[in-house]
């Protein structure tokens, strides 16, 4: 049934990688199976967090996003994405959050690390939407993973890093004119 591999397509076994609409996992194995007659070679990813695995067609990598990690480079973008000014548009709640998903799922690291600064919300700030919340807990979890996957951290390290670069970004703690507005909006 299942002929062992070691590498292909320039992913290896034993190597992490992130699939967009899971996260990072880690290749267990190559193998290759017949199914409906046609013999197909796999990746087998193991999503331990999730308790989950998943066998991905060979031939399926590029059209569902499969990449390697981010480098350094993109984590430091990420990083410092974290720390700019949220932005927030005007429009329905739903449609925002139809695009965050969107963004989460793109697997784009440095997209997802523009959902958990538009959603964070300070000690001072009003308390989040239940769905607000999911999003933003969904999008950090993604982050975390990868950063401690690249910097070799645990995720609690990865989690102070970004948090306190989360700190660091403005409107951090009280209202700003901006929030108000967008209140004023909506109770119009």
């Amino acid at each position: 049934m299942a002929k062992k591999l070691a590498q292909k397509q320039g992913f290896k076994v034993g190597e992490h990688v992130v699939y967009p609409a899971h996260g990072v996992g880690l290749i267990t194995e190559i193998e290759e199976q017949e199914i409906a007659g046609a013999r197909l070679e796999l990746f087998v990813i193991n999503f331990e967090k999730d308790k989950m695995t998943l066998r991905v067609p060979i031939s399926k990598i590029e059209s569902v996003g499969m990449r390697k990690l981010a480098d350094a480079g993109t984590v430091t973008k990420a990083m410092d994405t974290l720390t700019g000014r949220p932005r927030v548009k005007r429009t329905m709640w739903s449609r925002r959050a139809q695009e965050y998903e969107a963004k989460i799922n793109s697997g784009d690291l440095i997209a997802i690390a523009e959902v958990v600064r538009d959603l964070y919300r300070g000690d001072t700030q009003p308390e989040p939407s239940y769905s607000e919340r999911q999003l933003y807990e969904a999008a950090l979890d993604r982050l975390v993973r990868e950063i401690s996957a690249v910097k070799k951290l645990t995720e609690t390290e990865a989690l102070r890093e970004i948090e306190a670069k989360l700190a660091k970004g403005p409107r951090r703690g009280s209202r700003t004119e901006e929030t108000a507005e967008l209140d004023q909006e909506e109770a119009a």
